[in-house]
């Protein structure tokens, strides 16, 4: 049965008015209903006892059953239907695991006895559908093949026949990949750069700047936006942005948007195409809340274990040849879901400079490990730091003959291209030493909307240096929809930046807007991104475990999903890389339910219909 059922739909939709409590229990009981309809063996598994260890062993046979089944090349009629039912017995059997119940203090095998027996019990209906979905694919009963287009031929069709019908179907797939992908406004199309010009004079008008002024990276710094009265005069805010940036500023959150980042907003309200832009640097009031909330209560906001990972001040080291250096401690403006905002005090603020004595410390600790030969300079934002600053760090890191490489993690390109003048790029490429050392820029274009001729300038400027630029996006809400990565990275590759990584949205609670399911990555690098030439799919889809680092989500043995949650969202965990010579436990991930998700795209005027396939990516 498929995803597109009228009970199904009727269920987002229901999420999207979670007022109506009597509404979304009358939902809940009718998917309930279907669920035990559409799985009547298992329904009589869960009804036989109350005992949850002889109800488990009775699921555990029933789902080995369909396992025989799988190797049955005549029960599912397509591979793709035996692929995905593989994969859903294999997450059936961590859920209903009593290790899982273990690791995770959760049983959702106890929440379906109890849904059997009618006893009170707080589900969502996440949960049922999360559960649904994994038996409907169990049973190879998706549906996602019904529209594939057969290109097979019998062996009468001569070689050239063939060969030109497969053609045919591939322009049409093409076709739809460039339609697909040209949805999403570029800041490199005429219309939008026309837009923006009109922004840039209406701003350097509230601001009394000319155009000389606005040309200067500097001038840019000190006129950072800073409160909401001035933004509010600059373009429209909804109350609840207004509310959220007073909130922030007046309790001493770090808050500032650079004049050129500003004029990348649409001047209107309503985020139709600049919902990337004012999301990365306006705060949700949510989460305003949620972190004065944390440090209300004296919560560690380091998410990522930074402190645990740090063996001087200034250096974090999770990998055996690469080491992390930051000197300076503030940004040009403050991304909403930065990695290190638990140390960032302000935009700017005076005293990011690290201390002298610190410096030389975190340098000295570099000269002395020769087992690092990669230094990533980050922050903060060090491509904010004056170049006499830049020229004494870089220098001292030269003269470490271990060192073949410099990397320098900034946003400048994005927020302050000004920045990557002709003698900033001169300073970073006199470090360049071909065959010993090399010096690249890594920096975060989130959304092709970011892309403009000024920040193509930037990039130009340094790769004509040799110096190569790569990216580093977050998997958000913000782009997330069918294709958008992929209309990015098509961007990205025509001004001359290279796709490098694309991480998961971190699961801290306080970003929990942004945050998408793992299963949708997956679900991106599989559909959408395969279907590009491979220099535009250069990027690699990670998920960040706190102290650790990298886990790479197309490498499946690294993860499993272990236990449903009642409110739908699957436990993940996370093998650690070190394994093979480090005693290092695994990492339990709550993601965000995949029916939020489906819910939250809906109201953005998506059709989940065209994401369907999203249950069956673990």
């Amino acid at each position: 049965m498929e995803f597109s059922n009228k009970l199904a739909k009727e269920s987002i939709l229901d999420l999207n008015r979670l007022k109506n409590r009597s509404c979304q229990q009358e939902t809940l009981n009718k998917l309930l209903e279907q669920f035990w309809a559409e799985n009547p063996v298992f329904h009589q598994l869960v009804l036989q006892h109350v005992d949850i260890e002889a109800t488990r062993k009775r699921i555990f046979n029933y789902l080995a059953d369909y396992e025989r089944k799988t190797l049955n090349s005549h029960f599912y009629v397509n591979m793709l239907d035996r692929n995905i039912a593989r994969r859903c017995i294999h997450v059936l059997k961590n859920i209903f695991a009593r290790r899982s119940e273990e690791i995770t203090g959760h049983s959702a095998l106890e929440i379906l006895i109890k849904l059997a027996h009618h006893q009170e019990v707080e589900v969502s209906l996440a949960f049922i559908e999360e559960l649904r979905q994994l038996f409907i694919g169990m049973k190879g009963n998706t549906g996602l093949t019904g529209n594939v287009v057969s290109i097979e031929h019998p062996d009468r069709v001569d070689h050239r026949t063939t060969a030109r019908i497969r053609s045919q179907t591939l322009n049409a797939v093409a076709e739809n990949i460039y339609d697909r992908a040209r949805r999403y406004a570029s800041g490199l199309d005429k219309e939008v750069i026309s837009k923006r010009k009109l922004n840039r004079e209406r701003i350097m008008k509230v601001l009394g700047a000319t155009r000389e002024e606005w040309s200067s990276w500097s001038w840019q710094c000190r006129n950072v936006i800073r409160d909401a009265q001035l933004l509010a005069e600059i373009i429209h805010l909804t109350p609840q942005e207004k509310m959220a940036v007073e909130r922030a500023t007046g309790n001493r959150l770090p808050f500032g948007i650079t004049p050129y980042y500003l004029s990348l907003m649409d001047f209107e309200q309503g985020r139709k195409l600049d919902h990337a832009v004012r999301a990365q640097v306006i705060p949700p009031l949510d989460y305003v809340e949620n972190v004065l909330l944390s440090k209300e209560l004296g919560n560690d906001l380091d998410f990522m274990g930074e402190k645990d990972t740090s063996p001087v001040d200034l250096v974090t080291r999770r990998y055996p040849m690469v080491a992390i250096f930051k000197p300076y401690n503030t940004c040009a403006q403050i991304c909403v879901y930065c990695q290190r905002n638990w140390e960032i005090t302000d935009t700017l603020a005076e005293e990011a400079k690290a201390p002298q004595n610190k410096l030389e410390t975190a340098l000295d600790w570099f000269e002395n490990n020769e087992s690092i030969n990669e230094v990533l300079v980050t922050g903060g934002d060090p491509g904010i730091m004056s170049n006499e600053l830049t020229r004494r760090i870089l220098d001292r890191l030269a003269q470490m003959k271990h060192i073949r490489r410099i990397r320098i993690g900034t946003r400048v390109p994005v927020v302050l291209p000004m920045r990557i003048s002709d003698e900033y790029a001169d300073i970073l490429a006199s470090y360049l030493e071909p065959g010993m050392r090399e010096v690249c820029v890594m920096t975060h274009f989130e959304h092709p909307y970011e892309i403009t001729p000024e920040s193509m300038e930037a990039v130009q400027k340094l790769r004509a240096r040799g110096i190569p630029v790569y990216n580093q996006t977050v998997f958000t809400m913000e782009n997330a929809r069918k294709f958008e990565m992929v209309s990015l990275r098509l961007a990205l590759r025509r001004i001359g930046v290279d796709p490098y990584y694309t991480f998961n949205a971190k699961g801290k609670e306080e970003t929990r807007a942004y945050r998408v399911p793992i299963a949708r990555l997956i679900q991106e690098q599989t559909e959408e991104a395969r279907l590009t030439p491979g220099l535009d799919r250069t990027d690699e889809a990670v998920f960040n475990i706190p102290r650790l680092g990298k886990s790479y989500l197309r490498a499946g043995q690294d993860h499993e999903v272990v236990m449903i949650l009642p409110n739908g969202a699957r436990v993940y965990e996370f093998y650690p890389w070190d394994y093979s010579f480090a005693d290092t436990s695994p990492y339990l991930h709550e993601d965000v339910p995949i029916l939020d998700f489906l819910a939250e795209m809906s109201r953005r005027g998506e059709d989940p219909e065209e994401y369907r396939s999203i249950w069956y990516y673990f």
